[in-house]
């Protein structure tokens, strides 16, 4: 059996860092990186819907250690994954990396200090161990998308389509297109293929706050000009952190206040009337994630004619598109169910300690990436309010933390153990359907650190990297003395 000492799941945005972090910060140890897939990038390699980009700027998406340099800031998907390609190339990451295997059961034993890792590859159970696990999988069903039951949807003659499983050769050129669904998917969908179909409707069920801002940050095009792209790159970093820091902040002290601005900003673009009937939400700012339209693309589509909006519940498919409760029918040769993921955690790989399940969704979530009582282990996940790689960085570097702890102090294993009574909430504060609906197999967080998820860059930064790593954490299970025999057999490198 291979052993090496970190196991790294996934190759997505979050891997290919934690592989960077790994050889910076801790070079002394062995890595490898299992990824189910063939590819390089999750999010970014499996999602080929038309549009595709992202809803944070790259300033704070990017890698801290390596700059974005292209000119638009509100990235495409192909650009964002050539440049974790390009990263993972770079910095030699990519020789670690074994395609096509799909982690399925993890299994660790305190006698060696280690975890037995089974990964399905070529139709086989392969087995690899480590002393550390660390899990960067991302937090939805690859294989799955949410798709709700649809009544009469097996009458409807055209396609039905879910953005996460996009057909290569659909040709929507001149169709009649609805999209269901109002979030980040769907206004990027709509826009896009607003351009060649004959026209495109957004069905939603209830609004979502939509913001617009220029796709080309010229602050920072221009600072890049004049200076290292490195410190220009670090600069506008922290100016976008602080921004949407202070915003976030502001919104939940201030909802009315929040909410009226948002909507000021879409005076600029829609009318009154088409504000308040399709884009004024019941929930408060920031309840729910923000939706980007870069350079207003939707806007414009919909001022053009090309695109429209209609906010309504469905009664039921039928032969030749989607009947309204209202009675209203949407014509359609192609109806795209942008319904949302499906939330997994650590996909849903089967854990045991010591020959017992482990049921994370009964733990407590420590410092938003371990969990109470389950030892040498680590999962990487981002901010619900800011860019996912801002947390995957400070993940990383804690990781690394720990690592370095254990090797200086000869123990093998470490451990967050509950010393306080915590009152259990959510592990995620926010009222999305995707996640309401999976919430109960998510670990819990407590009320007081280290069991609360911030879902703040700055606390984190200071927690994460200044830090004690002594607390609430159990340091134990000492290096074995020279010529002592093992407990069980090991694997060898």
């Amino acid at each position: 059996m291979e052993h090496v000492d970190v196991i790294v799941v996934g190759a997505g945005i979050s891997g290919i860092g934690a592989g960077y972090h790994l050889q910076a910060k801790a070079p002394d140890r062995s890595y490898m990186i299992l990824e189910g897939r063939p590819a390089i990038g999750g999010t970014w390699d499996l999602f080929r819907y038309p549009g595709i980009r992202s809803d944070s700027d790259m300033y704070t998406l990017g890698y801290s250690f390596e700059p974005w340099t292209e000119a638009k800031a509100i990235a495409d998907g192909p650009a964002i994954l050539n440049y974790v390609r390009r990263v993972a190339a770079k910095y030699g990451i990519d020789r670690h990396i074994r395609f096509n295997h799909h982690v399925a059961a993890a299994r660790w034993s305190t006698p060696d200090a280690r975890w037995i890792v089974t990964a399905r590859h070529e139709g086989r159970d392969v087995e690899y161990s480590c002393n550390f696990l660390f899990m960067c999988s991302g937090y939805y069903n690859y294989a799955r998308g949410h798709s709700p039951e649809f009544a009469g949807a097996e009458s409807f003659k055209g396609q039905i389509i879910h953005p996460q499983f996009w057909p290569e050769d659909l040709d929507y050129a001149g169709k009649r297109v609805v999209v269901i669904g109002s979030g980040a998917t769907a206004v990027t969908i709509v826009p896009e293929m607003a351009r060649t179909a004959a026209h495109v409707t957004m069905l939603q069920r209830s609004p979502t706050y939509v913001v617009s801002r220029p796709s080309e940050d010229a602050w920072a095009n221009w600072l890049r000009s004049v200076l290292p792209s490195k410190l220009a790159y670090g600069l506008v970093r922290w100016r976008n952190v602080l921004f949407q820091l202070y915003f976030f902040n502001a919104a939940r002290k201030n909802p009315a206040e929040a909410k009226k601005r948002v909507l000021d900003m879409l005076a600029e673009h829609l009318p009154p009337d088409t504000i308040a009937q399709h884009f004024t939400p019941r929930y408060n700012v920031w309840d729910q994630r923000l939706c980007l339209v870069p350079d207003a693309d939707m806007f414009d589509a919909i001022k053009r004619g090309s695109a429209s909006v209609v906010t309504d519940t469905i009664d039921r498919f039928d032969e030749t598109g989607i009947r309204l409760n209202s009675g209203q029918h949407l014509d359609a040769d192609i109806i795209v169910t942008a319904t949302g993921l499906e939330l997994q955690l650590l996909s849903d790989v089967a854990f045991t300690v010591d020959g017992r399940a482990a049921d994370l969704s009964q733990s407590f979530n420590y410092k938003g990436m371990m969990y109470s009582d389950i030892p040498n282990l680590a999962s990487s996940f981002g901010y619900t309010n800011a860019s996912w790689t801002l947390k995957a960085d400070l993940t990383c570097g804690y990781v690394c933390r720990l690592l370095n702890t254990m090797r200086q102090r000869g123990l093998r294993q470490a451990t967050p153990r509950i010393k306080e009574d915590l009152q259990p909430q959510p592990f995620l504060d926010f009222t999305s359907g995707y996640v309401t609906r999976a919430m109960e197999r998510f670990p819990k967080q407590g009320d007081k650190a280290p069991w609360r998820v911030h879902q703040n860059y700055a606390k984190d930064l200071v927690s994460l990297r200044f830090g004690s790593v002594d607390d609430h954490m159990d340091f134990s299970n000492p290096q074995p003395q020279p010529g002592a025999q093992p407990v069980a057999a090991t694997a060898t490198a």
